[in-house]
């Protein structure tokens, strides 16, 4: 016989393993789920962040399980907040019922509902970041941010779509909102709003503030598209006409684009804060976006980036159009990412394509942004080894964490190196049809179909290339199955080529290369002795792979402390490379790696390097027209 605390661990060994219904078991219906989940949420805790969650679900006796979302769309990865979930309370009947985490899906809790028991009442609290190293802050004492996959609980076994949420918010006094939702009543702090699909519901984030407002970007539209800003300052909302024009004519560049509307009406929103986390993030009606805080106010800032317009044109690639691998019935089913060359790379293609035509940004501009990314990829060591293809993995491998070697490793290069491959297939529709039609063609046909369908149109490999034969015939699949499964060397840079400009380098960084590195405070000496260093403290960002830097033992974190025998700085660093082209002498740098002081010299005589596209002479310039605005 077993002494008796044997005996108590064995029965608690013996309870765990009872058979259970594991939550990856249970596999989705699509049918309706007999009644409509309530969920009420308190967001005005601004001085510790928390959100405090109320639910009621409509149970039947036995055994429940509910589901946190675990696979969130446009992350493209197993990343719900699940850490940040606390203090779960289920009751029946006002009777505390005990619940069980599924041990092989940490995402799923299950519960014994006791006969007599129709509804659970579900309590938590969402901790929200207090600050960066736990996560994206969402809360600031002027701004709010709700996604709503945050603060759910949901009934395992059904499509997201056929799960009916009534959701309300409570927010600080006299805040307003901006979001997708439509609002069925408010009093005081307090807003109800329509009941929707679960799908529907996590599609439609929330920011919040104190200091909003909101702009009509097409004005007298059936179909309304609005801008909605939170701020730090009220100040940081008084937009510039120019502004706003450059914003509304995005709107119509897209729809000369794509021809339809996938959407009954489309909110962006902005967030201008030092203190509320950055965000880029699509939604079907919406999108999650963020940006300085002069981005209204300074006509004759480099705005940055084609951030608005990719974020806008997933409302048709990748919420409309989605691949059929990506397409999960709710968020506890796994994604697959084959197709983000599509969804992600073509977006890329036209995000820049769409900032260029409506104003945000210069053709000048987005071609110095192209030569960025071309001379990023040209020399992406580790396309030796990966192809592109395998980079849509990378969500789901790093949870888009950083890495050591990204020109070795790779990262998400689906999105950059997708875009020129999309500047390719642009560039080959054109020479081959002798200019009469081009991939605006399969943007309108492919991601316009159907006009005025919300629900999402799924897609295959496959389907992709019949839509490209359809606009210029060509072999396409292999014309794809090429740069998705090939090594190099090099970057795909025939697109560049064929629409008439080619990749070089001068001594000289471009205006965007410029921004981009006030921006990030850091020198940018990749194609040059191979690293990058920040200006604040000569810590060593990225190095390139098998770059000078590499050869002489550099690796990112060592910190430089001297020159040729002076302080290190970034500007010494120029001129120590400007120098040794000049005098062929070596570059002698003090390098701290880790409490130890090297001496590492670098064996590099070709100076300063930064790219920059140049124009073919006697070619026609494609690439000008795919900028050029729409009439």
């Amino acid at each position: 016989m077993l002494p008796s605390r044997c005996l108590s661990l064995a029965i608690v060994s013996a309870l765990s393993l009872l058979p259970v219904a594991h939550a990856q078991s249970i596999a989705p219906v699509d049918q309706p789920y007999p009644g409509t989940v309530t969920l009420t949420v308190d967001a005005s805790d601004l001085s510790r962040r928390i959100f405090r969650v109320h639910e009621e679900i409509p149970v039947s006796a036995g055994l429940v399980s509910l589901h946190y979302p675990e696979w969130l769309p446009g992350n493209h990865s197993p990343s719900g907040p699940i850490d940040q979930l606390a203090g779960l309370l289920i009751t029946g009947n006002g009777q505390r019922l005990q619940w069980k985490r599924d041990p092989l899906d940490v995402y799923t809790i299950r519960v014994q509902v006791p006969a007599g028991v129709d509804k659970l009442a579900v309590d938590f609290q969402f901790l929200s970041p207090l600050d960066r190293a736990q996560g994206r802050v969402t809360v600031t004492p002027e701004i709010v941010g709700v996604q709503w996959n945050a603060v759910v609980l949901y009934p395992a076994g059904y499509y997201a779509k056929q799960i009916p949420f009534q959701a309300s918010l409570k927010l600080p006094d006299g805040w307003k909102f901006g979001s997708a939702l439509e609002v069925a009543s408010q009093a005081g702090a307090r807003t109800e709003f329509k009941t929707v699909s679960l799908d529907t519901l996590v599609d439609s984030p929330l920011f919040a503030g104190k200091y909003f407002q909101r702009f009509d970007l097409d004005p007298g539209a059936k179909i309304p598209v609005h801008l909605n800003v939170v701020a730090d300052d009220a100040e940081d909302l008084d937009i510039k006409p120019e502004i706003l024009a450059k914003h509304r004519e995005l709107v119509q560049q897209a729809y000369k684009l794509y021809g339809s509307q996938h959407y009954a009406h489309y909110d962006f929103l902005l967030a201008l804060s030092d203190r509320f986390g950055g965000i880029g993030l699509e939604h079907h009606q919406s999108s999650e976006n963020s940006a300085d805080t002069d981005y209204l106010t300074d006509p004759k800032k480099y705005l940055g980036n084609d951030l608005l317009p990719h974020e806008y044109t997933h409302s048709w690639n990748g919420k409309f159009r989605r691949g059929a691998d990506l397409a999960t019935p709710n968020f506890n089913v796994r994604m697959q990412d084959s197709l983000l060359w599509v969804y992600e790379g073509q977006t890329q293609y036209w995000g820049y394509v769409l900032s260029s035509r409506s104003g945000l940004l210069s053709a000048e501009q987005v071609r110095d942004s192209i030569a960025l990314v071309a001379a990023a990829y040209d020399k992406r060591e580790g396309r030796a080894w990966r192809d592109l293809e395998d980079t849509t993995m990378q969500p789901i491998i790093t949870h888009r964490g950083s890495q050591g070697w990204r020109s070795w490793q790779r990262s998400e290069d689906y999105y950059s190196e997708g875009q020129l491959i999309w500047l390719d297939a642009d560039t080959l529709i054109r020479e081959k049809s002798g200019g009469k039609r081009s991939l605006d063609d399969f943007a309108r046909t492919f991601f316009g179909a159907e006009n005025g369908r919300v629900e999402r149109l799924t897609y295959t490999f496959d389907d992709v290339v019949a839509a490209l034969n359809a606009v210029q015939p060509n072999d396409w699949a292999s014309f794809l199955r090429e740069r998705l499964d090939g090594h190099g060397p090099g970057a795909p840079l025939a697109g560049l080529a064929r629409g008439g400009w080619k990749l070089v380098y001068t001594d000289k960084p471009s205006s965007v290369a410029e921004a981009s590195e006030r921006e990030r405070k850091s020198a940018d000496f990749t194609y040059s002795i191979g690293l990058s260093v920040s200006s604040k403290d000569m810590r060593i960002g990225d190095v390139l792979w098998d770059s000078p830097a590499f050869k002489a033992g550099l690796a990112s974190s060592m910190t430089i402390t001297a020159v040729n025998g002076m302080t290190a700085t970034t500007d010494g660093l120029k001129k120590a490379i400007t120098a040794a082209k000049k005098t062929g002498a070596p570059i002698v740098l003090l390098v701290n790696n880790l409490d130890h002081i090297d001496t590492v010299t670098i064996d590099y005589r070709d100076g300063l390097k930064y790219p920059h596209l140049e124009r073919i002479a006697g070619t026609p310039d494609r690439l000008g027209d795919i900028l050029t605005p729409r009439k």
